[in-house]
């Protein structure tokens, strides 16, 4: 479903991304992960079309995201890190307008608007402005807009953060439902590293913009002689906190890590 050979990114003097490879197969639940600056950001850009590379070759559902911007993004649904949602609008209006943006026919629209706020308990608040949802209710009205148009893949760009554990479980929990019932293959960055463990099928580190491992968590922990996907994660990329705007749950629970041994 996702092909990536050989691309990387230059902003002048700046190789954000550097000669990175891999594939994502359909079906699978794919987790791009690596510190803070690392490239993981400018790599979801170009895969969705906002960025082009330097150089290299991108293809999403077979097609050249240098020549048909347009089947890319047809094939794809993202959800953002920071918030998209027009806040003033209703659950269901946010709905609308996606599908009439995607050009989803009307009684289709109104189908799948139904289907998707059933799915992501949302119905019985779909006539309300979305600026009196919490956060968890926001994600799941955002998953469930990026699912509209029936895409074949789910970009998922740090897709819990801010939530409280409780509702980072559900959330992976509809995932995960999505991926089995649906065959959605799954494109997501974390800084839970945790959430990887337990749900990726295939996992990719990247650090200064290139990727140093790939393969399925296990694979990682034996080939770093860890137990867990976390402790794979740190000492392929060390202990370092890369950048100042790293968030206090990151150096909370790297100073934790560390403390523990």
């Amino acid at each position: 479903m996702i092909e990536v050979s050989n691309v990387t990114k230059d902003f002048g003097h700046i190789k954000a991304v550097d000669d990175i490879s891999f594939h994502v197969h359909k079906g699978e639940i794919f987790a791009f992960l690596g510190p803070n600056g690392a490239g993981k950001t400018t790599t979801i850009k170009m895969l969705t079309t906002l960025l082009k590379p330097t150089s290299g070759h991108i293809k999403v559902n077979g097609f050249d995201s240098s020549v048909s911007e347009k089947d890319v993004r047809a094939s794809f649904g993202i959800v953002f890190q920071d918030p998209s949602l027009d806040d003033e609008l209703t659950a269901y209006e946010n709905m609308e307008f996606h599908g009439v943006l995607y050009s989803v026919p009307k009684a289709l629209r109104e189908k799948r608007i139904d289907e998707l706020l059933k799915f992501v308990d949302l119905s019985d608040r779909r006539h309300d402005v979305v600026k009196t949802f919490s956060g968890g209710m926001k994600r799941r009205l955002e998953i469930a807009r990026g699912l509209l148009h029936h895409p074949l893949i789910l970009f998922l760009d740090e897709p819990t953060q801010g939530l409280d554990p409780q509702t980072r479980n559900h959330m992976w929990e509809y995932i995960k439902e999505l991926n089995k019932n649906e065959g959605i293959t799954i494109f997501f960055t974390t800084h839970y590293i945790e959430e990887a463990e337990k749900v990726a099928t295939q996992v990719a580190v990247i650090d200064q913009g290139k990727i140093i491992e790939q393969g399925k968590p296990i694979e990682l922990m034996k080939r770093t002689k860890t137990k867990t996907l976390e402790d794979a994660f740190l000492k392929l990329t060390g202990k370092n906190i890369r950048e100042e705007s790293a968030s206090a749950v990151d150096n909370m629970r790297l100073r934790r890590r560390v403390m523990r041994r």
